[in-house]
């Protein structure tokens, strides 16, 4: 029998970055997935947009948006997110993977130069090989870097990429760069996957937590998968950005549009966090003073990285703590981080007492 990669797999084995698919475990208590607000597990959200599906007469898009795909479940959430969000357009996607892919490849022209934190999520950097413009890659969250990059830079339009919180190391994007893009005219990506629904007065994210208006240079995308409980993503900009990716995005050109019944139920979950505000906030911050209060460690968002640096120890630690505490946490590894990292997510579902047993356990065995 001809098996091709045999060679790869036996190194990926060696090094410890051999990945398995697991079944999910329901006895477990997750920590380790981005439900951030725990609304994957609400069913009054799933019964209201089965409710709102029984009002058509169909239930799936069946074609391209720009073919007959385009649903009013599809229009009213758009319109609920640019209301919620301060933006004048928005188009609902097929996922964060997806929309980050159809971002880069779209905007960056031939001519053009993407200037890409250098930890900017896998998605995004796959898209930037497919532009046709010069990628860049600055410091991480490094506003010197930025402008310095900036002043370099001879190409007819520049476009910035960043994270509202990057997804590994849980830390927020600094408000310096969001100057520094202003300063420069420049138009800038914000990917919000891990901060919408977590931070800011209003829980949209670093442009609410930052009291930042939106202006016509930024391009705000968002998963639906996270904290919204949901499958999909949107981008929300400019009706002019928004006009110009409905023509030259291939992923929503060519794509079948976005499943109904999770786009409804992102709409209700939307409609949840904004209902909700204050005590999503209050749960939020309580995990926060917890992790604050056991390990010392003060996180902005929910996420938790905890630096190991050897593939085995880490993944025999994600095997104990399920073993003993019956507990979920991920165990990530390279090439997604440069070390590896033991990865809690501090649902706000999640018991505190739970929460403090955990770390508690690090605080007394794996922290030195």
């Amino acid at each position: 029998m001809n098996n091709p990669y045999t060679n790869e797999l036996k190194a990926l084995q060696r090094s410890g970055r051999y990945r398995q698919r697991h079944v999910v475990d329901e006895a477990l208590i997750d920590m380790a997935s981005n439900d951030y607000l725990g609304l994957a597990h609400h069913e009054e959200l799933h019964d209201k947009a089965c409710k709102t599906l029984s009002h058509y007469a169909y239930h799936s898009p069946k074609s391209s948006m720009l073919v007959n795909g385009y649903h009013p479940i599809h229009q009213n959430f758009e319109t609920a997110l640019c209301e919620a969000n301060g933006f004048e357009a928005g188009i609902v996607m097929g996922s964060g993977f997806n929309a980050n892919i159809g971002l880069m490849e779209a905007l960056v022209r031939k001519g053009d130069v993407l200037l890409m934190d250098e930890e900017y999520h896998a998605s995004g950097v796959m898209g930037a090989k497919m532009s046709e413009g010069r990628v860049e890659f600055f410091a991480h969250n490094d506003a010197n870097s930025l402008e310095n990059a900036i002043a370099k830079a001879t190409e007819k339009r520049i476009i910035v990429a960043v994270e509202g919180i990057y997804s590994m190391g849980g830390d927020l994007l600094s408000r310096d760069i969001l100057e520094v893009c202003e300063r420069h005219n420049v138009l800038v990506i914000i990917d919000e996957a891990h901060s919408s629904g977590v931070i800011g007065a209003h829980l949209m994210g670093i442009l609410d937590f930052y009291e930042i208006v939106p202006t016509y240079n930024m391009i705000k995308m968002g998963t639906l998968g996270k904290a919204y409980g949901s499958f999909g993503a949107y981008v929300l900009s400019s009706a002019h950005i928004s006009e110009y990716l409905i023509n030259r995005a291939k992923n929503v050109i060519y794509a079948t549009a976005p499943s109904l019944y999770d786009t409804a139920l992102a709409h209700h979950a939307l409609n949840y966090i904004q209902e909700n505000v204050g005590d999503l906030k209050e749960k939020i911050k309580l995990r926060q003073n917890i992790i604050k209060e056991v390990l010392g460690i003060e996180i902005e968002g929910l996420i938790l990285p905890i630096e190991i640096g050897d593939n085995r120890i880490v993944m025999e630690m994600q095997s104990s703590l399920k073993e003993e505490l019956g507990i979920s946490v991920g165990a990530i590894r390279q090439p997604t981080v440069k070390r590896s990292i033991i990865r809690l997510i501090a649902r706000t579902d999640i018991s505190e007492e739970t929460l403090k047993r955990v770390c508690e356990r690090f605080s007394h065995n794996w922290i030195k």
